[in-house]
């Protein structure tokens, strides 16, 4: 086994909270336009329209805006009024003036590690937003290098590698999201562990357990050092 040299770690969910705020966010949405439709029907409705909007919009708060937008017309069938809308924008507005809450244990893990590995971040989402994040989240002298990608397939992962200059066995990603972060990290032969967030959007979620060599589990992001400790013996 090669000789563990970066360790990625995912930003939102991973290093922060970010999902709770899309959540929140959602729930008021829904209450909006409970005149037209139930709310789970509204929920329905707006995750459609963000997965039909996924290859034109990203991710990203500014992309969930415009398919909240677009899922309040195609609710209420075109009534929904400019007032309405512009709360839709404002509710947006507001995602990007959220306060970045660390996660227990994060900056006290990435002192424990930065001295012994290379540690980047690699995220998706929006880039603005992202570079926000992480200037609020006071980690920045932490990482080596920040990958922010408009998504996290193989072939993405597969140029962040060639960017760094190493080969998969001597990478490790560490997030949230068994499909974004630990998925295609398998498939390109790195390591990756999982460590479950409280919450996790639909996209994200996968039907099916993993059974890998190079999958591990991690309750909380502390545990890192001593996991590493075990596997690269």
């Amino acid at each position: 086994m090669k000789e563990l040299k970066v360790i990625a770690f995912d930003a939102d969910d991973t290093l922060w909270d970010n999902e709770i705020y899309f959540e929140e966010v959602e729930q008021h949405f829904c209450a909006m336009l409970e005149d037209f439709v139930p709310k789970h029907s509204s929920a329905k409705v707006l995750f459609q329209v963000e997965m039909e909007n996924l290859a034109t919009y990203g991710y990203g708060i500014k992309a969930f805006m415009l398919s909240m937008i677009e899922a309040a017309i195609r609710i209420s069938d075109g009534r929904i009024s400019a007032a309405s809308i512009q709360k839709v924008i404002a509710l947006g507005k507001d995602m990007l003036q959220k306060p970045v809450v660390l996660l227990p244990q994060v900056e006290e893990t990435l002192k424990v590690l930065g001295p012994e590995y290379k540690i980047v971040v690699a995220t998706k989402g929006d880039l603005l937003d992202q570079e926000r994040k992480l200037r609020k989240s006071g980690l920045m002298d932490y990482f080596h290098h920040v990958e922010i990608m408009t998504d996290k397939r193989k072939e993405d992962y597969a140029k962040l590698l060639h960017r760094l200059e190493i080969h998969p066995e001597e990478f490790m990603m560490v997030g949230n999201s068994l499909k974004s972060d630990v998925l295609p990290v398998l498939d390109l032969g790195g390591t990756a562990v999982h460590i479950p967030y409280k919450t996790t959007w639909a996209h994200e979620r996968i039907d099916h357990s993993i059974e890998h060599p190079n999958f591990y589990q991690a309750t909380h992001i502390e545990h890192i050092p001593t996991l590493i400790s075990a596997i690269w013996k």
